[in-house]
């Protein structure tokens, strides 16, 4: 367990290494994400992001080395275990229920938990939240502009209750006009107390709303700094930032 200031990690991976067949993807991956925190993995295509989300979520063992949510192994536990207890993720692209209506998709979010007043108050979090939202719910969610859906998934995501949020390139398909106000919604969930961690291709708006940053390439952790840090890092602006 990797104390720091004193606060314990809510989610942590310790000396991860994972496989597909064969293939070693992550390799000897520490990292560590603490309470009300808003941290960033970058990484180029093929980097290990992805498995690295899927592994902290569950649905990918690690060979060797250990998840640790709350001070507790979780290596093999299904996803339903973490999400009851405060994991969750807003996926790539979305991945909404396209033929449901918005409300539908949302209250799905909530599908582990039987604390109806608890429920309704999370909802009508997300309606303040998310105004555009509130302004669709029995319009179906395939019918919506990818900036209205990705309000909708981060929305579902929320209605778990959650203490971590595990976002992948949460601008991904967004209009260059959306991004913006994208990043401000999520900046906007981490000052309400939740932590979240992001893989993001835009290092550069990644690291402006982040606490702390990690660079990973060819599934080996190469940076771990803090982000103003690692914006002005000379190896990280010229890979991932296009500057010489």
């Amino acid at each position: 367990m990797t104390e720091r200031n004193g606060a314990t990690p809510l989610l942590e991976m310790q000396g991860v290494n994972t496989h597909y067949g064969a293939v070693h993807i992550l390799k000897d991956v520490d990292l560590a994400i603490y309470p009300g925190e808003l941290v960033c993995l970058l990484g180029g295509n093929a980097s290990g992001k992805s498995t690295t989300l899927k592994t902290l979520l569950g649905m990918v063992t690690p060979t060797t080395g250990d998840v640790v949510l709350d001070g507790e192994v979780v290596n093999g536990k299904p996803t339903s275990y973490l999400v009851e207890r405060g994991v969750t993720m807003v996926p790539e692209n979305r991945r909404l229920f396209k033929r449901l209506s918005v409300k539908e998709n949302l209250e799905l979010g909530a599908y582990l938990r039987t604390d109806r007043d608890g429920i309704q108050r999370d909802l009508e979090r997300v309606y303040s939240m998310f105004p555009r939202v509130y302004e669709r719910l029995s319009q179906k969610s395939g019918t919506l502009s990818g900036g209205e859906q990705q309000m909708v998934a981060m929305g579902r995501a929320l209605m778990s209750n959650p203490r971590v949020l595990l976002m992948d390139e949460p601008s991904m398909g967004l209009a260059p006009a959306l991004v913006q106000t994208n990043f401000e919604l999520i900046k906007q969930i981490h000052e309400e107390g939740v932590a979240i961690f992001m893989v993001e291709q835009n290092a550069n708006m990644a690291l402006s709303i982040a606490d702390r940053g990690w660079v990973l390439q060819t599934g080996r952790v190469v940076l771990d700094d803090t982000a103003g840090a690692l914006l002005v890092h000379p190896e990280l602006r010229a890979s991932y930032l296009g500057e010489a």
